[in-house]
């Protein structure tokens, strides 16, 4: 057995030994957190800094949580200034609203396959998520630093296998998004062998690719994925090509019980107004789902 399978499987069972047997309802429980990107239609691929009032946003829109941005800039990572970190603790403790994950977007500038400095940001990325509470760091691999060939995966996983003795020492997660099938990442996750290192798995991003979602999210199971992107842009959930009950039946069924987090466009131009609509729509099918296996 890989190292990783075995701390895994340790730490499942761990868990699985200090709590009492879920109920049929248990199974369909997760969290819903959303994108500060999003939330506050900051466009994507660009110099920016995170805001803290994403957090009361957040809260007030009925969310559980908040994925935030590291920011980018020519000098590195705004959120690296503790000053700013303090700002987003205290407005995550005042509104009692975790945040959930956060997003190396410098990885988009400085691609993590070809550029040393990337090694760096990703470095600096676990102990700031850290102090931030957030355990998962979202990897993004798009655009020009899009993993494309073996050559290229095998660059990835030598880099990140590396890098994940640290993460797991800060017992963080460094979730890897990109646009390759399930067999690749998996390829990607063994050579890698680490706990530490697992898939943040976008729905809509995979079904874009014309992969069998549901089929993936049962095969790669919760040994692999840590956290999930929810969407079907350019649509409202709900309204595109991507049938939610399905999706969150495949969640249910490997007893994921983590964070799934809105990634969502806004068709409507008002995006706290879509946040709420794509939200109500979660909670609703959640709870109907869950009534009717009752």
């Amino acid at each position: 057995m890989k190292r990783r399978q075995f701390l895994w499987t340790s730490a499942a069972a761990l868990l699985a030994a200090g709590r009492s047997a879920a109920n049929d309802a248990d199974k369909w429980s997760l969290r819903i957190g959303v994108t500060d990107w999003d939330l506050l239609g900051i466009h994507y691929f660009q110099h920016s800094t995170p805001r803290p009032e994403a957090v009361p946003l957040a809260k007030k829109l009925g969310f559980d949580g908040l994925e935030i941005n590291l920011g980018r800039r020519p000098d590195g990572l705004p959120l690296s200034d503790p000053d700013l970190q303090q700002q987003f603790l205290d407005q995550s403790r005042q509104h009692r609203l975790p945040i959930c994950s956060t997003c190396l977007d410098i990885l988009h500038q400085n691609y993590l396959k070809s550029d040393p400095l990337a090694i760096d940001w990703v470095q600096q990325a676990i102990p700031i998520s850290q102090r931030l509470g957030a355990r998962v760091v979202l990897l993004p691999f798009f655009g020009q630093g899009a993993i494309e060939n073996r050559k290229e995966m095998d660059r990835v996983a030598d880099i990140l296998r590396d890098i994940a003795p640290q993460a797991e020492q800060a017992d963080t997660i460094l979730a890897i998004e990109n646009l390759l099938s399930a067999r690749d990442n998996a390829y990607l996750l063994d050579r890698i062998d680490s706990p530490a290192v697992r898939l943040y798995y976008d729905v809509g991003n995979s079904v874009s690719q014309g992969y069998p979602v549901l089929e993936e999210i049962r095969w790669l199971g919760t040994e692999r994925i840590c956290q999930f992107h929810l969407k079907d842009n350019p649509h409202y959930l709900g309204q595109g090509e991507l049938d939610f009950d399905d999706i969150f039946a495949a969640i249910a069924e490997i007893g994921f019980h983590g964070w799934g987090v809105l990634e969502t466009a806004s068709p409507s131009g008002d995006p706290q107004a879509d946040m709420r609509r794509n939200l109500r729509f979660v909670r609703q099918t959640l709870r109907r789902l869950a009534a009717s296996s009752d």
